[in-house]
């Protein structure tokens, strides 16, 4: 299994690891993690972590931890998510406390994008949030995302599909 590297202007994408454990505890912990599945233990934060991991095993594609690349910092998990129950392959965006509004969720999700589009050919992505979560529905604007109907998942709710903008017009910097 290859997980790449990525990088941008300020941030690596790259593999996550046990080392990114005791960070995801704290988010996992957090209410800050309500609208991805938290809060949760340890314990299902281990196997949330495993589960980051196994997508890139079962799909080839998945969601890279993401650090400043100046500090080597942890700062999330961002990227292609595609697990069962979920309508098509999603770009999803998880940052630590503290790391929020500083532009890196969409710096980091762009990188993400293009890689789906031009490395793997993805012809298509939507990003679901949940309509209290203003931030990330923000991000998804940002992202040139147009709202794009709605989906009832088994145990995150109801949420919205925010459709990412087409392989040929998402070459444009929309930062």
């Amino acid at each position: 299994m290859h997980i790449p590297t990525l990088t941008t202007e300020r941030l690596t994408l790259r593999a996550p690891t046990e080392a990114d454990f005791p960070a995801l505890v704290d988010f996992y912990a957090s209410e800050r993690s309500q609208f991805v599945g938290g809060p949760m233990s340890d314990e299902l934060t281990w196997r949330a972590l495993a589960g980051e991991l196994g997508h890139w095993a079962l799909k080839g594609f998945g969601r890279w931890a993401v650090d400043i690349t100046e500090t080597g910092q942890f700062i999330g998990i961002i990227g292609l998510w595609h697990p069962f129950g979920f309508p098509e392959p999603e770009l999803g965006w998880d940052l630590m406390d503290g790391f929020t509004g500083k532009g890196y969720a969409t710096e980091a999700a762009l990188a993400g994008r293009a890689h789906a589009y031009d490395t793997l050919g993805m012809t298509t992505l939507i990003s679901l949030v949940k309509p209290a979560n203003t931030a990330s529905a923000a991000v998804a604007k940002r992202l040139g995302c147009v709202h794009d109907g709605d989906f009832s998942h088994v145990r995150h709710g109801f949420l919205n599909i925010y459709r990412h903008p087409a392989p040929n017009l998402a070459q444009k910097d929309l930062t």
